[in-house]
C-alpha cells in the first residue's frame, strides 16, 4: 500500500494498492483487485474487502466503475454493486466513509482531494481517457460538490512510464493533431515507426493546463517492477492469458 505525502490530511484515507498482501495465486498473486479479471471470484472479494478494511470503510462502501476508457465521471451519492455499477472512468464523492476508486494495470490512476471542501475523487486515466479529458472533467465534478481548484491535491500513482512504454507512428499522430506541443511527450524508439510516450508527463502537462497547483507524481512505473506490481504490456509480451488489477482508492472520514 503506497501513500502520497500531498493527499495526507486527517480527514482523508487513500492508497495505491500493490500486488501484495492478499490472497490471489498464480498470476493473480496476491492483491488482485479486478472484478474483471478471471480470478476466483471469492479471491477478489476478499482482497477488495482488505482494501476497504486497510481504508476504514465497510467492504460495500468501496465502490469502482465499469471502466471504459472514457471521460465519463459520476459522483457517488451511496454503494452500488457490481451488476449496477456505473460505466465511466472516475468518481467524485462527498459523502464520508465512501472510498471511491479505480483500477490499473499500467493506465494512470489519479487521486484527488479538496481535504477543506471535503470532496475527493479517483480517475482512471490510460491515454485514451487523458486524451479525451477525464481528468479536467473529474475536477470540474469536484467543483459542483464545493471543491475550489486552487485548494486540489492530485497525485498520480504507479503506472507504465516511458522506458517501458513503445507506440506506434499513428498514436504519436493522434496526439500531435489534437496539439502539435505533444511531440514533447515522445522519445525515439530503437524501432523504426515508433517512439517512446511519456504518459505521466502528458498527465501532469494536462492537470498543470487546469490550473491544478499541487500534483505529485509517485514516480512508481508498474511494467519495471513485477515482484511490485501488475501489468497489462508485461503480461502481453509474456503471453500471459490474464493479468491482476490494483484499486487506487481515496475516502474522506466519518
Amino acid at each position: 500500500m503506497i501513500r502520497a505525502p500531498s493527499l495526507s490530511s486527517p480527514n482523508i484515507r487513500h492508497a495505491f494498492f500493490t500486488r501484495a498482501g492478499g490472497v490471489s495465486e498464480g498470476i493473480y498473486e496476491s492483491l488482485n483487485g479486478g472484478i474483471g479479471s478471471n480470478d476466483a471470484p471469492e479471491n477478489v472479494r476478499e482482497n477488495r474487502a482488505r482494501m476497504a478494511a486497510a481504508l476504514g470503510v465497510a467492504p460495500t462502501h468501496l465502490v469502482s466503475c465499469f471502466q471504459i476508457h472514457s471521460p465519463n465521471v459520476v459522483v457517488a451519492t451511496e454503494p452500488w454493486t457490481r451488476e449496477n455499477m456505473p460505466r465511466a472512468d472516475a468518481i467524485v464523492t462527498r459523502v464520508p466513509g465512501l472510498a471511491v476508486g479505480v483500477g490499473t494495470a499500467d493506465c494512470g490512476p489519479v487521486l484527488f482531494a479538496d481535504s477543506a471542501a471535503g470532496v475527493v475523487g479517483a480517475a482512471h486515466a490510460g491515454w485514451k481517457g487523458a486524451l479525451t479529458g477525464v481528468l479536467e472533467a473529474t475536477i470540474a465534478a469536484m467543483e459542483k460538490l464545493g471543491a475550489t481548484r486552487a485548494r486540489i491535491a492530485a497525485a498520480i500513482g504507479p503506472l507504465i512510464r516511458q522506458p517501458n512504454y513503445e507506440v506506434g507512428a499513428e498514436f504519436v499522430d493522434r496526439f500531435t493533431a489534437q496539439d502539435t506541443a505533444n511531440a514533447r511527450f515522445f522519445a525515439p524508439s530503437s524501432r523504426e515507426n515508433h517512439a517512446m510516450f511519456d504518459l505521466p508527463g502528458y498527465i501532469k502537462a494536462r492537470l498543470e493546463h487546469a490550473e491544478i497547483q499541487g500534483i505529485e507524481d509517485l514516480g512508481l512505473c508498474t511494467y519495471a517492477e513485477p515482484a511490485r506490481f501488475f501489468s497489462y504490456r508485461r503480461t502481453t509480451h509474456r503471453g500471459e492469458p490474464d493479468y491482476g488489477r490494483h484499486v487506487n482508492a481515496i475516502a474522506l472520514m466519518k
